[in-house]
Order: C-alpha cells, then structure tokens, then sequence
C-alpha cells in the first residue's frame, strides 16, 4: 500500500478533505442566511440587527480564515497567525482614524 502523507503525487501540499470543505461551505451559507433573514424580516432594530450583521461577518471571517484559507495548517502557524494579526491591526487603525478625522474635520463644520 502507498504511504499517504501531506503531499499529492506532484509534490504539491494538499489542503483539508472534502469533509472541512462542505462543512466550511455549509456554515458559509448558513452564515450568510442568517443576517439576510434578520434584514428582510425587520426581526430587530437597528441596534440589534448591526449587532446581528458584525457577528456573523466576524463569525464567516473565521470560517473562511480556518476551512478555506488553512491559517493553520502550515509547518510554522503562529507566523501566518501574527502577520493575519498585524494586518487586521493596520486595518483598523486606517479604518478607525479616518472615521475619527471624517468626524471631526472642522472645515466642513
């Protein structure tokens, strides 16, 4: 019998099993259903159904980050874990800073 190991005959990694695939892919689509449910049925105000939005969108982050991107499954993760890290930090800073200078430019007050 062949031994089976990380590697495909070509030589290249092979990444998760058709098993984390539709499992990814069925809580995409669930995570997906849920916010758009919550909007068209106007189920919760505006606070909750903002709430109801970034919790899912944080949520299918992290799915799409652990069954389709394999943040995890390199030989060294913590790196590929703290560069995700750093640029989600990046992010935010531009994101929060501009909003702050948007809010209070005092030219267009």
């Amino acid at each position: 019998m062949a031994q089976h190991n990380a590697h495909d005959s070509h030589g290249h990694e092979q990444h998760g099993s058709l098993k984390s695939y539709v499992i990814g892919f069925i809580l995409s689509i669930v995570l997906t259903i849920i916010p758009l449910v919550v909007v068209l049925n106007d189920m919760m105000g505006k606070t909750g159904t903002m709430i109801v939005i970034l919790g899912t969108a944080a949520l299918q982050f992290v799915v799409q980050l652990f069954f389709f991107m394999h943040i995890r499954e390199t030989e060294k993760p913590r790196w590929n874990v703290m560069a995700l890290i750093f640029g989600l930090l990046m992010m935010l800073t531009i994101v929060i800073g501009s909003i702050w200078i948007m809010l209070n430019n005092a030219v267009a007050h």
